[in-house]
């Protein structure tokens, strides 16, 4: 399940919990797309569960923006227009700046070599670009986790959802972020020398700077 990502022994998960990072994890894949009707009946049967924790994790979708629910249809997927998608990008600027603030006086030389590992696994899956938006969320999600934030850690992984099906069809044609790995070394080589403030401003400007192509290529493609 691609959004428990920690460093840390968890606990066992509630049903609630593993039906919400199942439909999270649908979501930011795309097998689930916007307009989507979600059926608790077929959930629960598809995750040998009752729909009462189903529907719990409807509402939590719901409370982050991320499924709508209507009476007597359950819930439905969101979209985003392109006001909504700045938004959320302004977001993750901030609520990642901050995870990166905190996290950077307790990042240790593990690590940073499991951020090198990660950035390596990216490089490994350029010519598939579904993969690469996992490994790239996998990155950021690590990152962020470092700063042991638990709840913020759960808004920026909504966020991450929200985006990461309009990032594939993106990527789907047009080449990765060029300057995106040199970007990714620089946090690194901030995080390495302790400063905060400077990894904090390079995450920001990384994760802003990719709004301009974004919009402008769903423009295009009239998504």
């Amino acid at each position: 399940m691609l959004f428990a990502i920690t460093h840390n022994t968890q606990p066992a998960l509630s049903a609630e919990d593993e039906a919400y990072l199942h439909l999270l994890d649908a979501i930011c894949q795309g097998r689930y797309r916007t307009g989507d009707r979600l059926i608790a009946e077929d959930i629960a049967n598809e995750l040998e569960m009752s729909r009462m924790p189903i529907r719990g994790a409807f509402k939590r979708l719901a409370a982050e923006g991320l499924v709508t629910l209507r009476p007597n249809r359950g819930a439905v997927v969101s979209g985003l227009d392109r006001d909504q998608m700045r938004e959320v990008f302004e977001m993750r600027s901030a609520l990642e700046g901050l995870a990166i603030r905190v996290a950077t006086p307790k990042v240790n030389a593990r690590h940073l070599a499991r951020l090198e590992r990660l950035l390596d696994e990216m490089d490994d899956c350029r010519d598939d670009s579904s993969e690469w938006v996992v490994r790239h969320r996998i990155f950021h999600e690590y990152l962020c986790s470092l700063g042991e934030r638990p709840r913020l850690m759960r808004q920026i992984s909504a966020l991450h959802a929200m985006i990461e099906p309009y990032m594939r069809l993106w990527l789907k044609h047009v080449d990765k972020p060029l300057g995106a790995r040199e970007e990714h070394l620089e946090i690194l080589d901030a995080l390495r020398l302790g400063d905060a403030r400077h990894a904090e401003r390079i995450v920001c400007e990384h994760i802003e700077g990719t709004v301009p192509d974004l919009l402008e290529f769903l423009e295009q493609a009239g998504a």
